[in-house]
């Protein structure tokens, strides 16, 4: 099983940025793919960015140049830093890895992109 916790969220104006940080209970080597989904209110989950293999990411075309995902795997730790931000991106940001076929989620961080 992986355990994982969300944490950065808050509010913050639009231009702004926030680091968002997943915190999983296993070693990330071992994890097939781990990275971002977000639900804003009334749409459905989508992905936000994503570890696929090792170092190769894929992003939602949405966040392009704006967000980048990066790892500290000495922490267990996949982050996601978002600049730029727009009133668009408030959502609920949820981690997510896929190890041995299984699907897990952490609980969310709510980001709030608001002047």
């Amino acid at each position: 099983q992986v355990q994982l916790v969300e944490s950065g969220g808050g509010l913050v104006q639009p231009g702004g940025s926030l680091r968002l940080s997943c915190a999983a209970s296993r070693s990330i080597f071992s994890i097939n793919r781990m990275g971002w989904y977000r639900q804003a209110p009334g749409k459905q989950r989508e992905l936000v960015a994503v570890f696929v293999s090792g170092s190769r990411t894929n992003y939602a075309d949405s966040v392009k140049g704006r967000f980048t995902i990066f790892r500290d795997n000495a922490k267990n730790t996949v982050y996601l830093q978002m600049n730029s931000l727009k009133p668009e991106d408030t959502a609920v940001y949820y981690c997510n890895a896929v190890f041995l076929d299984m699907d897990y989620w952490g609980k969310g961080t709510l980001v709030t992109v608001s002047s």
